[in-house]
């Protein structure tokens, strides 16, 4: 085939002009370019401004926030579930059970354990409940690990609606934060990261956006205000 010929040459001529600029480096140097690393690596703002700038930017990418205290937190899930109409949570493993502790029968809690959901019934719930690994204020951006409570990564993908809750304890300030704390998780245990920055959102060459393509179309951030 013309195009896969094309392709073919296209990349061999890229190996070799990348082996060419090479042939004269000596095996002992390291052929990694210098990458100034003084920029700042933690924040210093206290915890009340990063939640309140954590906020601030959430919004801004057109997610639902609610800032309430631990007492209040059960109450405003249940209220996220309500304004949505949601009638099928789905609820990872080792969620804290405090947060869903009610039986109003008009909430069916789908439980992603012992047995996973299959993509169906998770493209049939209506939304999923979970916590989080960690937050950037600076960016307004969640970071899921897999861990406890947050479930693997279709949990947060296939549902229209996520509802998350952040603890202010969790919140760092900025982006070099996130992935210190990361470094470890990812080298030992290898699990896949998700970031959440806003419901998912695309747009086309006319700038015209479109929500829930590669994810949620909508998101509630729920922050546990511990300050």
């Amino acid at each position: 085939m013309v195009g896969g010929t094309v392709m073919s040459g296209s990349k061999d001529e890229i190996l070799n002009r990348v082996r060419n600029a090479l042939q004269d480096v000596p095996d002992d140097e390291s052929t990694e370019a210098d990458i100034d690393r003084k920029y700042r690596k933690e924040s210093d703002m206290s915890a009340g401004d990063l939640l309140k700038l954590f906020a601030e930017n959430v919004g801004d990418y057109r997610a639902t926030v609610k800032v309430v205290k631990i007492t209040e937190l059960q109450n405003a899930i249940r209220e996220s579930c309500e304004d949505e109409k949601v009638r099928k949570l789905v609820i990872p493993p080792g969620l804290e059970a405090s947060w869903i502790k009610w039986d109003d029968g008009e909430i069916e809690f789908i439980q992603d354990s012992p047995e996973p959901l299959s993509h169906a019934a998770l493209d049939e719930s209506d939304a999923v409940l979970t916590g989080c690994f960690i937050a950037a204020a600076q960016t307004g951006t969640i970071v899921l690990n897999g861990g406890p409570g947050q479930g693997r990564r279709a949990l947060t993908l296939l549902p229209d609606l996520h509802i998350c809750i952040v603890k202010s304890e969790q919140i760092s300030g900025i982006v070099p934060e996130i992935f210190s704390a990361l470094d470890s998780q990812i080298k030992e245990l290898g699990p896949p990261i998700t970031l959440i920055s806003g419901p998912s959102a695309t747009s086309d060459i006319e700038l015209s956006r479109v929500e829930g393509v590669h994810g949620p179309r909508r998101l509630h951030v729920i922050i546990v205000d511990q300050t």
